[in-house]
């Protein structure tokens, strides 16, 4: 069976530059759509060149003109966004309900997988506000995608290591600390960490495979499920040092998230994730079939381990 034709929208962002590089090295003929009015961005030419080097072909399109995202779809079997849903950088995922409409229309397309890719959205009706707007706005592309019965799949690819790893689990640090660290509570809650690139190569997983048609796929690999405590002792093991460990409480927590001001919204947004994250266990306080489960899925993809991600940091 002949591999599908992907359209990544999205592509030059952070994940979405590793969801095209993922789908050339799988065999897909992969298309990568590209606004006419990117300007004098030179990054983003250089990286769509680099993708066009690789094998992969740019097409034109824009959200603000339907014609060229229908034209765009009509040219391949499967459509993955990759925009972004995260307000440190910019939140746009109701910008989605555009690209549904044109799948309807283009009336062509065998798999839609929207820019999801972290929290089950589903799970989170009762997230705090603001940051549920998230969680909210990605149920609402949801909707509009089933009422149109578009053929999906979602996947929930829990916390980016980049993110999450990196930093030891805390806000705003992205590089982990030889000296200290500060707990979230005792530090014991589970969550679960993914590598980009496996995040990437996970989605391109399921766009041929039947069994993960209209279900949403959890990327929970067994030996990335820690606790902060846990990833703290891992990056204490590479570099043979005990860190200085500090904890700020539940409440503690909530009272800095109602502290920030209005205008830092991006702030509260990201806090109240973390919030759910790191004191609530969202992550791993719920059961699901291992048919959901992407490392069972595709046993044959070596994902990268947590203390092997920290690794290059030493």
């Amino acid at each position: 069976m002949a591999q599908s034709r992907v359209l990544v929208v999205g592509g030059t962002g952070y994940l979405g530059r590793r969801i095209v590089k993922a789908s050339i090295a799988e065999g897909h003929p992969t298309f990568v759509l590209h606004r006419p009015e990117i300007g004098t961005d030179i990054e983003k030419v250089q990286l769509l060149l680099s993708f066009k080097e690789q094998g992969a072909r740019l097409v034109e399109g824009s959200f603000g003109n339907h014609r060229s995202l229908v034209d765009a779809i009509r040219q391949v079997d499967v459509v993955i966004c990759a925009i972004s849903g995260v307000h440190i950088r910019s939140h746009q995922i109701l910008l989605q309900l555009v690209l549904v409409d044109a799948i309807k229309e283009a009336g062509n397309i065998k798999r839609f997988l929207p820019s999801e890719f972290g929290t089950d959205p589903a799970r989170m009706g009762h997230a705090l506000a603001p940051g549920r707007v998230t969680f909210d706005d990605k149920m609402v592309v949801r909707k509009a995608i089933e009422e149109a019965n578009i053929p999906f799949t979602y996947i929930s690819a829990n916390c980016f290591m980049g993110y999450f790893v990196g930093g030891l689990c805390q806000p705003g640090k992205i590089i982990p600390s030889t000296e200290s660290v500060c707990l979230h509570g005792d530090g014991n809650v589970k969550a679960i960490y993914v590598d980009e690139d496996d995040i990437a190569l996970y989605t391109i997983k399921t766009i041929d495979d039947r069994r993960t048609l209209n279900k949403t796929i959890y990327i929970r690999p067994p030996q990335n499920i820690l606790s902060q405590r846990e990833v703290v002792m891992a990056w204490e093991e590479l570099i043979g040092k005990e860190l200085e460990k500090t904890s700020i409480s539940e409440e503690e927590f909530l009272s800095i998230i109602k502290g920030i001001a209005e205008q830092e919204f991006a702030q509260q947004v990201g806090l109240g994730h973390y919030y759910h994250v790191c004191y609530e266990g969202c992550l791993t306080n719920f059961e699901i079939d291992e048919e959901e489960e992407a490392s069972h899925l595709y046993p044959e993809v070596a994902y990268t381990r947590v203390k092997d991600y920290l690794r290059r940091y030493v």
